[in-house]
């Protein structure tokens, strides 16, 4: 899930230096908190909806941990957002600690899900296994299949190298029955997929907090993504911080706010000021506070919005002035039911911002998950490295799971 480089993720944390109370706040006046706990009882409310933010058992996934130490965080004086005293609660690394129980239970969590994802998917996944029932190896079936990964928004150039190496396969092991011919496929497209999974890195940065630019049209679930991507972290022991830098959508700071809340993060977060402001504010109090992440939500933008998304390249370079190798990751969070549009996206967001990965989302609907092998195979001719790091299925906390390659494939074409 997360790959980890620093030892202080599972060791014992060095606190950060209290701020000195006397300091003035931030000349952008962001607002720079921590949350208190969550109440016994959410009221009822525009966000009364949102998932619990403890459930049974969290989920652990694959940790490369460098033995490199970390340098001690003290609040920088006159820092933006070094008058705030309180810090996030510390959450131990779970995935360390884990007994035997937590990682039976971690797996069978990841089973539900799993389960899940079949269930999304199975729109796409019938007409695709449909193909092979009582089927003939024969001209006809690649053919049957071809309409069949056309139709799950596989794309024209992707469907052909798929159908391609099939048959090699196919001619390669003698199969003469169409189910080894869908076993096969499966095999073909977890090589296709296998470039879209890595691990997304976290605290490779000695001299400051990791930082996350998360940008996405509205509606693909980019904000509630956030939210559970701070849950994971938090659940591994990270501490994060969140920027609340879509100013321009109006219940965006709240809904940001009450992810926060829940997950017991802190938030940075201004009424109605200058995103790029909230995003410099941000990198500078989570570098005060020893923040090990900090998460920017940007505004959605439609790609053919010219002079929204140079409001996005505003944003990236005022990040680059607070920190100059921010920000580390630039994600786009895309709707897995929009078909070739998302892969429209990715084309049109990379271009102004240079993704570092993707994040799938909603893939519990009618999605058509055949938009990843369409992601592949425009990364495979740009030549770029642009990961699809996590996929979710549902709207609770551990929906959202990390990208694997065979599993996918497997639920794809179960």
């Amino acid at each position: 899930m997360f790959s980890f480089l620093k030892k202080k993720f599972f060791g014992e944390r060095a606190e950060p230096a209290p701020a000195p109370q006397d300091r003035a706040p931030s000349a952008a006046a962001s607002e720079a908190t921590a949350p208190a706990p969550p109440p016994a009882s959410a009221a009822a409310g525009p966000h009364a909806a949102l998932p619990p933010a403890t459930p049974a058992a969290p989920v652990c996934g694959p940790l490369t941990v460098t033995p490199t130490p970390a340098p001690a965080a003290a609040a920088a004086p006159g820092a933006p957002g070094s008058s705030t005293e309180a810090v996030t609660p510390q959450v131990p690394g779970l995935c360390a600690d884990a007994t035997a129980s937590d990682a039976h239970a971690s797996a069978a969590t990841r089973q539900g899900w799993l389960g899940r994802l079949a269930a999304g998917l199975r729109k796409t996944g019938q007409s695709l296994t449909s193909v092979f029932v009582g089927a003939r190896i024969d001209d006809a079936l690649y053919e049957e299949l071809e309409a069949a990964l056309l139709m799950a928004d596989t794309g024209t150039q992707a469907t052909a190298h798929l159908l391609q190496d099939l048959r090699q396969r196919v001619k390669a092991t003698r199969a003469t029955d169409a189910q080894q011919v869908r076993a096969l496929l499966v095999d073909v497209l977890t090589d296709w997929l296998q470039p879209l999974q890595k691990p997304l890195a976290v605290g490779a940065q000695t001299n400051g907090p990791t930082v996350w630019m998360v940008a996405g049209v509205n509606g693909a679930g980019k904000t509630t993504t956030i939210g559970k991507l701070s849950w994971h972290l938090a659940q591994h022991g990270a501490t994060v911080l969140l920027a609340a830098a879509d100013t321009f959508r109006a219940a965006a700071r709240e809904q940001l706010g009450v992810w926060a809340q829940r997950n017991g993060v802190d938030i940075v977060s201004q009424d109605r000021g200058d995103p790029a402001a909230v995003a410099f504010d941000a990198v500078s109090a989570g570098r005060a506070r020893g923040k090990d992440v900090v998460i920017v939500d940007t505004a959605g933008r439609l790609p053919t919005q010219l002079h929204l998304m140079e409001e996005l390249r505003k944003v990236k370079r005022v990040l680059q002035k607070a920190e100059a190798s921010a920000p580390h990751e630039v994600l786009l969070v895309i709707d897995g039911n929009t078909g070739q549009n998302a892969l429209a996206q990715v084309k049109a967001f990379d271009a102004a911002l240079q993704l570092t990965g993707l994040i799938v989302t909603k893939l519990d609907g009618t999605a058509k998950g055949g938009v990843l092998a369409a992601i592949a195979m425009w990364a495979r001719e740009c030549r770029r490295n642009v990961p699809v790091y996590f996929i979710g299925v549902g709207e609770k906390l551990e929906d959202l799971q990390p990208f694997d390659a065979r599993e996918f494939a497997t639920a794809l074409l179960s």
